[in-house]
């Protein structure tokens, strides 16, 4: 018996091949659902882009007018006394602690970033409400 002849040997590599013809019909499905969520999201991330910049206007618009300190404009955060109340805060503040509060345990400045849709991607990002954060720690 010819070894290239044998059918056996001829059985098992042409059930092998239906193996992986079936796996590779399931791995480009896989592929495909994949490829259409990564769209999904990108189209989400587009219109929670939109929606941040539009509610960042409508706040901008309603927020409470800044102080000047050394000529500079700056957001005053009263000092927390039994008489002030945090509604008095500014809006991105009140945004800020209600997420820490929301929190089962301390938090990370990057884990309220993403929780508020900050890009947390990039350090310069994050400062500003890591400096926030900061005002809000020495407030309590």
């Amino acid at each position: 018996m010819d070894v290239f002849t044998d059918p056996e040997l001829l059985e098992r590599i042409t059930a092998r091949r239906a193996e992986l013809d079936e796996r590779e019909e399931l791995l480009a499905k896989e592929l495909a659902e994949v490829r259409a969520e990564r769209d999904e999201l990108a189209v989400a991330e587009r219109v929670l882009e939109w929606v941040s910049e539009q509610l960042a206007d409508e706040r901008a618009s309603a927020a409470p007018a800044p102080g000047q300190v050394g000529g500079r404009a700056v957001m005053l955060v009263p000092h927390r006394t039994p008489d002030v109340e945090e509604t008095m805060l500014p809006p991105d503040y009140q945004r800020i602690l209600a997420t820490v509060r929301q929190a089962a345990g301390p938090v990370m400045a990057r884990q309220v970033g993403d929780a508020l849709g900050i890009d947390v991607s990039a350090r310069s990002k994050l400062e500003p409400l890591r400096g926030k954060l900061v005002r809000l720690v020495d407030r309590s």
